[in-house]
């Protein structure tokens, strides 16, 4: 099977600052970019980062839009934790543990770049709940 890649897009109001956040920040490296936008190499996915005049407003919660990564190795979720934390990036949610004792059980932290985008990082204790332990309807927190 060929390995896919996701894309995502996303709004951004200064170009300079989303590579402060993003390359310096998270790590991310840069692909192609012009005035305004950047291609950016987010742990082996595209995401972009458009420039727009239009406002741009933080969410009330981190429900209902957020995208991020999911960790299949505690200590590289870990990782980013602590270079998150080093690089004093803005937690929209401090790390927790959530469903504590269930299949779904999983470590979690919420960041939000300069433009109010919320990413999630997240690691699950155990690999099925990613897309398995259908009998546990709970998603998220409860807004």
């Amino acid at each position: 099977m060929n390995q896919v890649l996701f894309h995502l897009a996303f709004p951004v109001a200064n170009i300079a600052q989303t590579k402060q956040f993003y390359v310096e920040g998270l790590g991310c490296q840069i692909g192609r970019e012009s005035p305004s936008s950047v291609i950016l190499n987010l742990y082996g996915h595209q995401i972009v980062a458009h420039l727009t005049h239009e406002p741009l407003t933080p969410q009330r919660t981190i429900y209902p839009r957020h995208f991020g990564l999911i960790f299949t190795s505690e200590s590289d979720w870990e990782t980013l934790l602590k270079r998150a934390q080093q690089k004093q990036l803005t937690f929209r949610e401090e790390p927790k543990r959530r469903f504590t004792g269930q299949p779904t059980e999983h470590r979690t932290f919420f960041l939000e770049d300069p433009f109010y985008n919320v990413l999630e990082f997240k690691y699950y204790c155990h690999y099925e709940a990613i897309f398995g332990a259908k009998e546990f309807a709970q998603v998220g927190d409860a807004v």
